[in-house]
């Protein structure tokens, strides 16, 4: 089969296209031909290194992905040949051919595309966590999304609007802007202009937001800022550089709260990955998210997709197609 892999860490000219053995199939697992695939900023990390990998180079990418179950372990009996699926964590995902653990199949019902369910299942239910769980968005919430032109960002925002939330972006750039006012935010910020005091005009009463949700990390100070008293600071990521650290008195001064979010401290169950799933598919059939259009490349030009996401100039979600 054709795997895009890398042997050593670098820039998007060390992934190649090449043909590997075919993945053995374990007991518990599925054998999946895969039709579509998310590239991810994980897969630009672990590319260059940022990231400890496990075992010794060829290494392969991906871990997100959509296909058709083509061959079944013994022992499992609740999955079939030609059945469609998902997956969301599953290693060595930029491959034709990938083997899914039957604890991480989560079925793919026939009116949501391969496409569609690789270009929405990690940030989707990252998005979906955010909202239920780190901070329950509630009707009239002002909420403040940083990248609010990303990927996360958009669905995110789409999310918080549908809870009855009114939505103050943060972008890098006018385009960007035009995005996330796309997406559903009701206002949107640049970060080099004056956001932090625009985005407390912008709140009732100009107190601040009742949550903000922070994937850049350096600007964690700055998102406090912006929170009104007895607020929430919700961080999951760092884009942008590392946090700084938060000294609790100031927390207790404020009665702010601080608290992080991963997904896999979320989704530890396969019932939750389905349940998750399931709501997310229910959320595009009713118009509640749309996404921007995919950008599809083919796998065996992989490197040519990293190059784009890693250059920012994208802003919807990258797809690789075996």
């Amino acid at each position: 089969m054709k795997a895009l892999l890398f042997e050593q860490f670098g820039g998007p000219e060390v992934l190649r296209y090449v043909d590997i053995p075919e993945p053995r199939l374990e007991p518990g697992s599925v054998r999946v031909k895969m039709r579509a695939i998310g590239l991810n900023f994980a897969d630009i990390y672990r590319r260059r290194g940022n990231y400890h990998l496990a075992g010794r180079p060829p290494f392969i990418l991906g871990y997100e992905g959509a296909g058709v179950v083509e061959q079944v372990a013994a022992d499992v009996s609740h999955i079939q040949i030609g059945d469609r699926v998902t997956f969301a964590d599953v290693p060595f995902a930029n491959a034709e051919l990938v083997v899914v653990p039957t604890d991480r199949v989560i079925p793919l019902p026939a009116d949501i595309a391969f496409e569609q369910a690789a270009g929405i299942l990690l940030q989707g239910m990252t998005a979906h966590y955010l909202v239920n769980d780190s901070y329950v968005i509630k009707p009239g919430d002002d909420i403040l999304v940083h990248a609010a032109a990303g990927g996360v960002g958009q669905l995110l925002t789409q999310l918080c609007k549908s809870k009855g939330a009114r939505v103050v972006g943060v972008t890098s750039s006018s385009a960007k802007r035009e995005v996330a006012l796309k997406a559903g935010a009701d206002e949107v910020f640049l970060y080099d202009g004056d956001w932090v005091n625009d985005v407390l005009r912008w709140t009732r009463g100009s107190m601040g937001v009742d949550a903000a949700y922070d994937s850049v990390g350096a600007t964690l100070m700055d998102s406090f800022a912006a929170t009104k008293t007895k607020g929430t600071v919700v961080f999951y990521g760092m884009a942008g550089g590392d946090p700084p650290y938060i000294d609790p008195r100031m927390l207790m001064d404020t009665s702010k709260t601080l608290t992080g979010g991963d997904l896999w401290n979320h989704v530890t169950t396969h019932g939750n990955r389905v349940e998750r799933s399931a709501a997310l598919f229910e959320a595009i059939r009713q118009g509640t998210l749309f996404m921007e259009e995919l950008k599809l490349f083919a796998l065996k030009d992989g490197a040519e997709a990293h190059r784009l996401l890693e250059s920012r100039r994208s802003t919807g979600k990258i797809v690789l197609i075996p």
